[in-house]
């Protein structure tokens, strides 16, 4: 066999390498969602979503979960958006580089992939004990607001980057400043960008149990919050409370809670998915 015809075998091989590997996952996650569907689809009902949690699986809702994710959600965007656009915006257009800059930036770029867990850590320690926010959904906020900082500076960074710099030189060359470039021409470029890393920030934060469950977030809560210093659960804990139960009927329960878990996951990341393609199309 010559080289030609041993190169062009590899390439065969692991083409058909590269489709099993897709397929499994492909196939795992049917299965996945198959088995949810299964077991949940019955039990989703109007009751379902607007029932407050019950010692009874077939009287217990998500009612005060959703309103507590929804509550956590909106907390942490409001907390976590204006910091990361600004942090980005300045480490992108402003700051000149030096040895500290880049320091800087490896450890951003680093803290995005610290494990969930240690940012709970970190909120325990500061807002709970510290600051005094206790169990509230101020202070769960704050913790995953610690958790997706680095993902939204992070992708306001390259989505700034990717505006053309003939976009900066034009609005410099007809003597605006470099806040009127950076307000009136690159961000209206770059939102696209900046909003799909958002929405990608914030789907992980609806999803994040582990750092909740160490700031010492309840399982079962018979209220819904009705101020940031109020306490409250989440969807991920009130699925993690019913599947430690051993009543089958409470692991149905946890098969609805996934699927309304999932459809909101799925709808944000379809949003971003629009919102990066809408974007990369006005460019080209």
């Amino acid at each position: 066999m010559t080289s030609h015809q041993k190169n062009i075998l590899i390439d065969r091989v692991f083409r058909y390498f590269g489709i099993f590997c897709t397929f499994i996952g492909i196939v795992l996650l049917f299965i996945f969602i198959g088995t949810i569907f299964s077991e949940g689809i019955e039990r989703l009902d109007y009751d379902f979503l607007t029932s407050l949690p019950s010692r009874k699986a077939e009287k217990a809702g998500i009612y005060t979960a959703w309103v507590g994710s929804v509550w956590l959600v909106v907390m942490t965007a409001l907390i976590s958006v204006p910091v990361g656009i600004s942090a980005g915006i300045y480490l992108e257009e402003y700051y000149k580089k030096n040895r500290w800059t880049s320091l800087l930036e490896i450890n951003i770029a680093n803290l995005a992939g610290v494990p969930s867990i240690i940012y709970g850590i970190l909120g325990l320690e500061i807002f709970v004990r510290t600051f005094g926010m206790g169990q509230s959904v101020l202070a769960g906020a704050c913790t995953l607001s610690l958790l997706v900082l680095p993902i939204i500076i992070v992708s306001t960074r390259e989505a700034i980057k990717a505006v053309p710099d003939s976009l900066r030189q034009a609005s410099y060359g007809l003597g605006a400043t470099k806040w009127q470039t950076t307000s009136m021409q690159i961000l209206p470029a770059a939102i696209g960008g900046i909003l799909t890393g958002i929405i990608l920030a914030l789907s992980r934060a609806i999803g994040e149990t582990a750092p909740l469950i160490v700031i010492g977030a309840l399982a079962y809560v018979a209220f819904v919050p009705e101020s940031p210093l109020d306490e409250f659960t989440v969807l991920p804990m009130q699925i993690f409370n019913w599947t430690s139960r051993p009543s089958q009927a409470f692991i149905y329960n946890a098969a609805a809670g996934i699927i309304v878990l999932l459809f909101v996951t799925f709808l944000m990341n379809g949003i971003a998915v629009y919102l990066r393609h809408k974007w990369q199309s006005k460019f080209n």
